[in-house]
């Protein structure tokens, strides 16, 4: 049946003809109750576009995600770009679609720090603890990490608190809590993405208005969807047919409340080299 699926489509036959329904992953990361609102609306509008069932889910971690990638349980995933290089060593997914942010398909990482501290650069933070996002953050952690080895700023086992300091590095649960960090006195500066920072999303504006960029690096890649490997060319298509449709105007704020951003085709392997290099400083294999 996966064959005539073109056929279908192009019919606009219902999705009773079709053999099976497209499961789309979202990562957890806004509240429950309002991505279950998003969810619905998300699936009617892919149903509607394939002509067939969709079901739009938000796993407890981006590993589930991956899993359900390889064993053939979800279709779709959104995911970050280091999400993405995992998925691609199980063999389980490839990049779909990526972000596109200001016409780029990358952002930026900020160290930040108060604004009454007298630091000009990174390299004035040595001996000096600080904050990154978490272990597993690109913008928060692996970009940050690439940036210090660029510098020359980390020693020979590329060991952070060889530069910053034994006990010096910390690491929080997100964004938040690193900046929480600087606020309290137990950093000097904090690894995050520069929407903490240039967006109201994260911290409140008088908490923004009490920072300031200490010094930025970059290229972040942006969030993928990422297909399922297993899925035929032809679906994959289709799929990703549908997913541009959210470019159009009517369909943008849909598409923002999900994906943050537009929807562009981009190289795969160009997209994901700054992880993959960063992932390298830190010790990790990548395939």
């Amino acid at each position: 049946m996966r064959f005539l699926l073109p056929l279908l489509l192009a019919l606009g036959l219902t999705a009773q003809a079709a053999s099976d329904h497209i499961v789309v992953a979202l990562k957890p990361d806004k509240d429950p109750e309002k991505m279950l609102s998003e969810r619905k609306v998300l699936a009617d509008f892919l149903s509607k576009q394939l002509g067939r069932p969709v079901e739009v889910i938000v796993p407890l971690s981006s590993a589930v995600i991956i899993e359900g990638l390889a064993n053939g349980t979800i279709d779709l995933g959104y995911l970050s770009a280091t999400d993405l290089l995992n998925a691609r060593k199980a063999k389980a997914a490839s990049l779909l679609l990526a972000g596109e942010i200001d016409g780029k398909t990358s952002y930026t990482s900020y160290w930040v720090t108060l604004k009454d501290k007298p630091y000009k650069s990174i390299e004035d933070l040595k001996g000096r603890p600080v904050a990154f996002a978490s272990r597993t953050s690109t913008s928060g952690f692996l970009i940050p990490m690439r940036d210090l080895d660029k510098r020359g700023l980390l020693p020979g086992n590329h060991d952070p608190e060889g530069f910053f300091g034994q006990g010096n590095v910390q690491f929080g649960t997100g964004y938040v809590s690193a900046i929480e960090r600087v606020f309290s006195g137990e950093a000097e500066a904090a690894a995050v993405s520069y929407y903490v920072l240039d967006k109201d999303k994260h911290l409140t504006a008088e908490q923004r208005d009490k920072l300031r960029v200490l010094q930025s690096q970059g290229p972040v890649p942006t969030h993928v969807i990422a297909v399922a490997a297993a899925l035929p060319p032809d679906q994959q298509a289709a799929l990703k047919t549908a997913l541009l449709a959210l470019n159009e105007p009517a369909h943008t704020t849909l598409r923002d409340q999900l994906f943050t951003s537009k929807l562009v085709e981009t190289d795969e392997a160009a997209h994901v080299t700054p992880v993959e290099e960063a992932l390298q400083v830190i010790g990790v294999t990548t395939p």
